[in-house]
């Protein structure tokens, strides 16, 4: 396939591709491989936003690929960082462990060789369980390793000047007094308590001591602990004020995308790549937080987590890329409420692909196709798969608790919805299931209704809610809509967008006595 015709599938993934190739043929590098990174956080239970970052790597990856070009995704886990406070929902026991890296903390759970390792393999599972490849590194390994000694020596040797320029661009002054390092303390293990104030470059060994240190606004005492240690030996990190232009020289970095709470750290690892390890730095893409429906980011430490395995128990991988390939800017928030509309997206983008649904629209034409392919991580299928409407399966899943995957799938024949019973359908069913389970009140849906209609749900409510109701309610909806004025083909549809969050479904009227008709009444209250 040409440049060309990859770029005219008008994803921002593309975008960024031909950015990236355009960058490096104008500085003069090698493209002989052009490796993305990731990294990824190893202080807490990892998220949708944690797995975000990783998967549009890939999307870059893969778009370099498509170009010709031999690529891969570095998966780094950032596990040498100091534990700061203890994530919602984890034992206190975690306490002693504070400012200790989270690679020597042991595993709460017991299933892993650290606490670092343990959040590390949630979010390397999230990765395996959407398709995504990776190459993974891990931070302890890499320091102990010593496969960033000659970039820590030169950072050292320049820390006068990267203290200065790291005032200058974000006004921090901690490290016009400290070194951008951090020794593991030899005494109590801890990292951030052990501030180094002296390099001795011919020795390369930084003199330290560990004292009371504010760490998430709590003071965190030191041992007082007074020692040297060894940069090419001894257990410590760069500050991330610099790391990142270390790991960009080592691993050899052509493209990090980062989120807005790093912006200044980013700016400063830049400058120090560009100018202190003579890298030219990787192109970059921000992109915002994501936020819960609250409005508050996702966090970690705050425990109001989305994973990758709560999202997959209601909904698809697909249905993951897709809300992470549909676009990079803006924040958004996120919940499990929006799985619904995300699963019935895909199956809309499908039908698109596959010239079901006609879009005349040439730009969002491509861009629609684009985005498929990119969700099915460039292999789409050769065919369409059979679609349900994701809202009309968890309504079944809420009538049918017993038996609930024979009697749902049997509901979908009598419908309609499918010609015969498949895996996929049971998966669908199971998801569905899983959402109705857990989220027993729909979201309103947003509809725009004039009086005329509204006086016209008004009468079928109360027509609904009635002791005696009409044994043919499809024709009573029909009567209702043509005593009022008002299209019945249009009325069926609003009743599908209320109900089912959709603009058709299958045959409104017995579906209205499946679902109940004085749960449906209850419903269009909140409309009429």
């Amino acid at each position: 396939m040409s440049e060309k015709e990859v770029i005219g599938k008008g994803t921002w993934i593309d975008k960024l591709a031909s950015e990236l190739l355009e960058r490096e043929k104008t500085l003069g590098r090698s493209t002989n491989i052009l490796r993305v990174e990731s990294g990824l956080g190893a202080s807490g239970i990892p998220h949708i936003g944690s797995l975000g970052d990783a998967v549009r790597a890939y999307g870059v990856k893969l778009a370099l690929e498509n170009l010709g070009y031999k690529s891969e995704l570095i998966a780094y886990s950032d596990d040498l960082d100091g534990l700061r406070k203890i994530p919602e929902g984890l034992p206190d026991s975690l306490e002693e462990h504070i400012a200790k890296p989270v690679s020597l903390i042991p595993d709460p759970y017991g299933c892993h060789d650290s606490y670092g390792m343990h959040m590390s393999s949630i979010l390397l599972d999230g990765l395996d369980k959407v398709g995504i490849k990776y190459e993974f590194r891990r931070a302890v390994d890499t320091y102990k390793q010593g496969l960033l000694k000659e970039q820590i020596h030169k950072v050292l040797q320049n820390s006068v000047k990267i203290g200065e320029k790291i005032s200058e661009l974000v006004g921090q002054e901690k490290y016009q007094k400290y070194l951008p390092y951090f020794p593991v303390c030899a005494n109590c293990n801890r990292l951030y308590t052990a501030e180094a104030t002296e390099y001795i470059s011919d020795e390369r060994k930084v003199k330290y001591t560990c004292h009371d240190t504010e760490i998430s606004s709590k003071i965190i005492k030191g041992c007082g602990h007074v020692g040297e240690a060894d940069i090419t030996k001894d257990l410590g990190k760069l500050a991330w004020k610099v790391e990142f232009a270390a790991r960009w020289t080592a691993f050899d970095i052509r493209f990090e995308a980062y989120g807005k709470d790093i912006m200044d750290s980013v700016k400063v690892n830049d400058w120090v790549s560009d100018e202190i390890l003579e890298f030219p730095h990787p192109h970059h893409v921000k992109y915002e937080m994501f936020l819960d429906k609250g409005g508050k980011k996702i966090s970690k430490s705050l425990g109001n987590v989305i994973t990758a395995q709560k999202w997959l128990e209601f909904g698809s991988p697909k249905s993951i890329l897709l809300l992470l390939y549909k676009r990079i800017t803006g924040a958004r928030e996120l919940g499990f409420e929006d799985i619904p509309a995300l699963m019935n997206e895909y199956n809309e983008l499908e039908d698109i692909y596959f010239g079901r649904i006609k879009v005349d629209n040439q730009a969002k034409l491509i861009k629609s196709r684009g985005l498929y392919e990119y969700v099915n991580l460039l292999n789409p299928p050769k065919q369409s798969s059979t679609h349900v409407n994701y809202r009309l399966v968890v309504e079944l899943a809420k009538i049918f608790k017993e038996d609930r995957a024979d009697r749902v799938m049997k509901k979908l024949l009598d419908y309609g919805a499918i010609k015969e019973a498949e895996p996929e359908i049971e998966r669908l069913i199971e998801m569905a299931g899983n959402f109705s389970n857990e989220f027993v009140q729909q979201e309103k849906s947003q509809v725009t209704i004039d009086d005329t209609t509204k006086k016209a749900l008004k009468i079928l409510r109360e027509t609904l809610d009635a002791e005696k109701t009409p044994e043919d309610i499809q024709n009573t909806i029909y009567q209702i809509a043509k005593s009022n004025d008002i299209q019945p083909k249009d009325f069926f549809k609003l009743l599908y967008q209320i109900i089912l969050g959709t603009s058709r479904g299958p045959k409104i009227g017995p579906f209205i006595s499946d679902i109940g008709r004085k749960q449906v009444a209850k419903t269009l209250s909140e409309y009429a």
